[in-house]
């Protein structure tokens, strides 16, 4: 993915260079498909959205709760309720995780004395952020390994000069949604321990990450100093992010986040859609990690037996309900095959697909939520089988 791609939405929304209404065919298939491996809520007519949440509201908050003013009422709310999942002492709700992590590595720079954040070339940060980090909070980055993977302790250990603090995004987004093992991580956080370094995770898409590890999220987030979650990538939420760490540094952010403009009126639409994520969604991002792997080996065995000359579905097993497939057609024909498929069929199986690597290749996210679930390993191949034949070869 490129610096221009319009981070997290879904592939299928995303506007390409010198076509300004390009999606608009994507969307209006995905709203029309019958069948998806995932739904995306921007799908959802605007009316619709605002309907199912005044309707779901009472799930989560009073009947006669006010609304928030200035960060209390129900936002408050859901920095307690995302503190005591993370086990942190405290947290505290951004409307954007571009501004939860800057005030965060400010407020560990300002402490650590070092304005140098370690982090992998390939991170939110460094990609879809246009230069925040050292455009508006003073900060330098530096890269420990350019490996399409998180750091190693030895990479981290071995790092020719000091840096205050290290960033680890999990999982790593751009490099196919991938995470180091539990033992990995220890060690990377345990090499970051001796040199000083504090530790940040960001965490966009933490939510999903203990499948993986086989470890509760308390325990995940319990090795990082400061942790930023999102309300939307993964819990379906409108927006919002949280930062969740020790209290004196939560009350430091809060009054950055005022001085970096976040501090708005009201946030109660976000902060309600979140609560109703953190219910119904987190309990079953499991189900939809499970899934996932189920979908991609289907996705590579159907590939294969339909006779594709070179595809890669990475990561073999996915670490999260997220991961890439790569396949050497170029986007605009990969894209014509997936619309097709869906216009005619009703069956959407890809989003957008971009080029990305050597010349000749194309790469899509695949990502499995509710709807994805009906689809068994035989759904998948046919719909490969169905979808390959589109392709002119």
């Amino acid at each position: 993915m490129t610096a221009n791609d319009v981070d997290q939405t879904p592939s299928e929304d995303r506007p390409r260079d010198g076509e300004p209404d390009g999606r608009a065919r994507h969307v209006a298939a995905a709203r029309g498909a019958a069948r998806t491996l995932h739904r995306s809520p921007l799908h959802v007519p605007l009316t619709e959205r605002f309907s199912a949440l005044a309707a779901a509201a009472p799930e989560v908050v009073g009947a006669d709760e006010a609304t928030d003013v200035y960060g209390d009422g129900v936002v408050a709310t859901l920095e307690d309720e995302a503190a005591r999942l993370l086990g942190k002492e405290a947290a505290v709700f951004f409307p954007t995780g571009t501004m939860a992590q800057q005030v965060a590595l400010r407020c560990w720079a300002g402490r650590t004395g070092n304005a140098t954040v370690a982090l992998h070339p390939k991170a939110h940060p460094e990609v879809h952020e246009g230069g925040a980090f050292s455009a508006v909070s003073g900060l330098r980055t530096v890269h420990p390994t350019d490996e399409p993977r998180l750091p190693t302790a030895d990479e981290v250990r071995d790092f020719p000069e000091p840096f205050g603090t290290l960033m680890l995004e999990l999982p790593l987004r751009d490099a196919g949604f991938v995470l180091p093992t539990w033992e990995e991580l220890e060690a990377v956080v345990e090499a970051a321990r001796e040199r000083d370094a504090v530790v940040h995770v960001d965490g966009a898409r933490l939510w999903e990450c203990a499948p993986h590890f086989g470890r509760p999220l308390p325990e995940i987030a319990g090795l990082a100093d400061t942790v930023y979650v999102s309300f939307y990538k993964s819990l379906a939420g409108l927006s919002g992010a949280a930062l969740a760490g020790p209290r004196t540094l939560v009350e430091e952010a809060r009054v950055w986040r005022h001085r970096y403009g976040g501090q708005l009126f009201q946030h109660f639409p976000a902060a309600v859609s979140a609560l109703l994520g953190l219910k119904h969604t987190l309990p079953r991002l499991p189900a939809y990690v499970a899934h996932a792997r189920v979908v991609a080996e289907a996705l590579h065995e159907g590939f294969t037996a339909a006779g594709v000359v070179w595809s890669r579905v990475h990561p073999r097993r996915p670490h999260t309900h997220q991961f890439q497939v790569w396949l050497p057609y170029a986007p605009d024909v990969l894209d014509e095959a997936s619309l097709g498929q869906a216009e005619e069929t009703g069956t959407l199986l890809f989003g957008r697909w971009f080029a990305d690597g050597p010349p000749g290749l194309s790469v899509t996210e695949v990502t499995v939520t509710e709807e994805g679930l009906g689809w068994t390993a035989d759904d998948v191949k046919e719909a490969v089988a169905d979808f390959v034949r589109r392709i002119p070869r």
